[in-house]
């Protein structure tokens, strides 16, 4: 592996650029590094069958890779969603659910699309912080609608990856970091620090309690960074709303 040019603390460049597209009611395209993934949010006038009559709406995603992602084509999944591409839009819908009043929300479904452009490692995580980005949007557009009385929001959430490379703890790792890892996890967060979702492996070695804290303190550092990126993406008078929909929790 190549020497890291940034500290084993330090996010690799991040940014994400808001109502990024002319026709999603929400969308934002986030850069991290060479990682780049599109995500819309779409409004649709409908539920899942097990929510008819309910007055509660849902958010789900999909995640697909476009065929040069990557160093080499991969074809594109015409015939249904790999098992890859499946579990990891499941991973972004429950996320984005954890944070959203969906009892609020009225008998709709948001759906988060979120397509890699270029994929550099990471591409699970910022999907997930810009899928948060574009929901965000969305939901801000219906309220100015008329049709939400708030954003239905609990607050920010993220996602970061961290692992153990060659004996050292690093933040958001690229893929030929990933690749060699010792230690891997994606760790998915709010910005007051609650955890939503671990996935963690020991590819190698088993890892400690202790790496596990120093890890989960390493994500969290990165969270507060991409939630300030997230901030800034949104404005004032979005962020200004977001947690608001919420009563106060222990």
């Amino acid at each position: 592996m190549q020497k890291r040019s940034r500290a084993n603390d330090e996010l690799r460049p991040l940014s994400i650029a808001r109502n990024y597209l002319k026709y999603p009611e929400g969308s934002a395209l986030i850069t991290l590094g060479d990682t780049m993934v599109i995500c819309t949010a779409s409004v649709e006038e409908k539920v899942p069958p097990f929510l008819h009559g309910s007055g509660q709406g849902w958010v789900t995603a999909e995640y697909a890779m476009l065929p040069r992602a990557t160093g080499e084509r991969t074809g594109r999944e015409r015939g249904g969603a790999s098992a890859r591409s499946l579990e990891i839009q499941r991973l972004i819908g429950r996320s984005l659910r954890a944070v959203t009043d969906l009892s609020s929300m009225g008998e709709i479904t948001i759906r988060i699309d979120c397509d890699v452009l270029q994929a550099d490692g990471g591409t699970r995580t910022a999907a997930i912080s810009g899928g948060f980005t574009a929901l965000a949007e969305a939901l801000s557009k219906l309220q100015l609608e008329g049709r939400l009385e708030k954003i239905p929001l609990t607050e920010f959430l993220s996602a970061v990856s961290v692992g153990i490379v060659e004996g050292s703890l690093l933040l958001d790792l690229a893929y030929e970091e990933d690749s060699t890892a010792a230690v891997d996890m994606n760790v998915v967060m709010t910005a007051s620090s609650k955890l939503v979702e671990v996935q963690g492996s020991a590819e190698r070695e088993p890892f400690s309690r202790n790496q596990l804290n120093r890890l989960l303190d390493l994500a969290e550092a990165g969270i507060s960074r991409i939630t300030e990126c997230q901030k800034a993406a949104l404005g004032p008078l979005i962020s200004g709303q977001i947690g608001s929909a919420s009563p106060e929790k222990e």
